[in-house]
């Protein structure tokens, strides 16, 4: 039928194509944010976009992230150890979401965050510590696995049909999953 109008969305419809922001922060913003980072941008398909930061950036992303990366064909472009800092700023994305994945950075008084965003701690052990090149990247490959698993069980709820309180407990629920 030329000329007849097409339906609009509706609201839901539209929700459902937002595109949320989410912050993977941890103290050093080394390896286990920046495999968040990493892991969210791919999984989410251009429905989550991800960002990583540190409280105390250690300015380099960690050898055994890297390798994880690069052995699972996921891009390393742009990753970087950056402060939390450059996300407090006016212009600065403004989250819908907020993981903190060490204990240190969970315990840290974090800045105000615009728009006060969903958050929660999923904490990872530390795979940067562990002695023996083969234990390191066993453990990174733990980590990451873990972390992808919180994320797909994280981008599987309704979260437009979730209030602020279910969507709160569901993503600390997420949190306690060891795998």
């Amino acid at each position: 039928m030329a000329g007849a109008a097409r339906p609009t969305k509706t609201e839901y419809e539209m929700q459902s194509e937002k595109t949320y922001n989410v912050l993977v922060l941890c103290t050093g913003n080394s390896a286990r944010s920046i495999l968040g980072e990493a892991l969210f941008n791919k999984l989410g398909k251009g429905k989550f976009k991800a960002y990583s930061a540190g409280s105390k950036p250690a300015g380099r992303v960690n050898p055994g992230a890297l390798e994880w990366l690069q052995q699972q064909g996921y891009s390393s472009e742009g990753l970087r150890s950056k402060s939390w800092d450059e996300f407090a700023v006016p212009g600065a994305p403004e989250f819908d979401f907020i993981f903190t994945v060490c204990d240190n950075a969970a315990g840290e008084a974090c800045p105000l965050w615009p728009g006060k965003p969903a958050t929660a701690h999923w904490g990872i052990p530390d795979p940067a510590h562990v002695e023996g090149d083969e234990a390191r990247r066993a453990a990174f490959r733990k980590a990451a696995d873990q972390l992808a698993r919180r994320i797909q069980l994280f981008m599987s709820l309704p979260i437009e049909k979730l209030d602020k309180l279910a969507l709160k407990e569901k993503l600390a629920e997420i949190g306690r999953i060891e795998n």
